[in-house]
């Protein structure tokens, strides 16, 4: 039984909610039918600071150091993001939009931010995602797939998945094995 549950405004309980502007309305509402796996790390590569946290809220101190440059201006969000210790932080309610995505496309279907759940997980294409990451997703997975039953085993992806050449993550160190085989059990 998932340990997380879903308010009728999409917030996950007992998700830590910290309210990012950069999300909107679905152009359809209700049709959410594809999950995302991402990665981040802010500076690349560092973890367990606040900095993704401030990126989601346009919060971010672009003279904190020098890459932060490099992403001023930029405005996204994901619904949620896994940290490394396996504590999720909600950005956006399920039923909005959230600005994960970017150019995407989907089995000839672009756009993928208006139908999908994108879910970040704190890390690179290369380190190793930590066992308190794989536990909250399968966790997370489980009771967004129940809420959202389009979103089958074969309509979640990674973001390479959708912005082939342009994305990497969730990259290399991702395994997709466990992960789906635990959603089955």
């Amino acid at each position: 039984m998932p340990i997380f549950t879903v308010d009728e405004s999409g917030w996950l309980l007992p998700a830590e909610h910290i309210p990012s502007p950069n999300c909107n309305d679905r152009p359809c509402a209700g049709e959410i039918s594809l999950l995302v796996i991402h990665n981040i790390s802010l500076p690349p590569g560092e973890y367990n600071n606040l900095c993704v946290q401030h990126f989601f809220c346009n919060q971010l101190d672009h003279t904190a150091h020098p890459f932060f440059q490099e992403i001023e201006g930029v405005q996204v969000s994901a619904h949620l993001l896994i940290e490394r210790s396996g504590r999720v932080v909600q950005f956006v309610p399920l039923k909005r939009r959230a600005w994960h995505a970017g150019v995407s496309c989907f089995r000839g279907r672009e756009a993928c931010n208006d139908y999908s759940i994108g879910i970040e997980l704190e890390g690179t294409d290369t380190d190793p995602y930590t066992e308190q990451q794989y536990e909250s997703l399968i966790d997370l997975t489980k009771t967004i797939v129940q809420v959202y039953p389009e979103i089958t085993l074969d309509r979640i992806v990674g973001h390479s998945d959708i912005a082939p050449g342009r994305k990497s993550d969730p990259g290399e160190a991702f395994d997709w094995i466990k992960y789906k085989r635990a959603l089955r059990s």
